[in-house]
């Protein structure tokens, strides 16, 4: 149901990749309420997913990025405001890579090449971005920044690997910039820390369908979907959350806040 929350603003969505994705889901919900989008990825997710048939529904120009590239940053930046015919009124970042969980190496045995293109990709590109943004004067006044994170940035997930690291970077990011853009031009900047949720990159950590049943089964509400969450972003792209900036929002049921659930036990 559209309540045409994001009517007149523009925005950009990095990091949709299929119908798994929060970010295809927030796209779809941004649209929905009225927003006009561009939709980006790194040139090789562009050739690998299914975020053209995303572009087309949408009627979203898609501009290829590598979020690591300050130059890419700034293109996408440029191209988004011609493309949207003004500033930009909101952002997701929605992108997180491990090497070495994808290589299978252990937290004990890093391979350090790996963990810094990990921080690079998963929480350094957040830095990046909205330097580029600022310098570029890209956001317009009153605009939302949203990044997606995970509880792993606060506990121990020791399949997570230094994930985890990397999403504690990314809120410190978040706090940080979020002074900086919120004293210029009342932009707010805020982290999201989502359930574990069937996503593309998600269901590739080790063990991820126990603790996923896990977290379901531990939070009162059970894990917040995909759906759901594309629901929130709309809330904190919206005018109705202008004064909330520099926190790291949970979305998770419940989770976060749980010590022990009676219905683990029936597990």
């Amino acid at each position: 149901m559209s309540n045409n929350l994001l009517a007149n603003k523009k925005g950009i969505i990095f990091g949709a990749l299929d119908e798994q994705s929060i970010a295809w889901h927030v796209a779809e919900k941004c649209v929905e309420q009225g927003a006009k989008i561009t939709l980006t990825n790194a040139p090789v997710a562009l050739r690998m997913g299914k975020i053209q048939e995303l572009s087309a529904k949408l009627n979203a120009e898609l501009i290829g990025a590598d979020a690591t590239s300050v130059e890419d940053l700034e293109n996408l930046l440029k191209q988004s405001m011609q493309v949207l015919g003004g500033k930009i009124d909101f952002i997701l970042h929605s992108i997180g890579m491990s090497l070495n969980v994808r290589k299978g190496k252990s937290y004990t045995d890093i391979n350090y090449d790996f963990m810094l293109k990990t921080f690079d990709i998963s929480a350094i590109s957040f830095h990046k971005l909205m330097q580029s943004a600022y310098k570029l004067d890209a956001i317009s006044e009153g605009g939302s920044i949203l990044a997606l994170t995970y509880i792993a940035a606060q506990r121990v997930f020791p399949d997570y690997s230094e994930m985890a690291e990397s999403k504690a970077l990314l809120e410190s990011f978040a706090r940080s910039f979020g002074y900086h853009f919120g004293t210029l031009k009342k932009v707010r900047v805020n982290t999201i820390s989502q359930s574990p949720t069937w996503t593309t990159a998600g269901s590739g950590i080790k063990g991820f369908k126990e603790f996923y049943d896990y977290a379901n089964k531990m939070s009162p509400l059970g894990n917040a979907s995909a759906d759901a969450c594309g629901d929130y972003c709309v809330a904190m792209f919206s005018d109705l959350t202008r004064m909330v900036t520099m926190q790291n929002l949970y979305h998770d049921g419940g989770f976060s806040t749980m010590g022990m659930n009676p219905a683990i036990l029936d597990m």
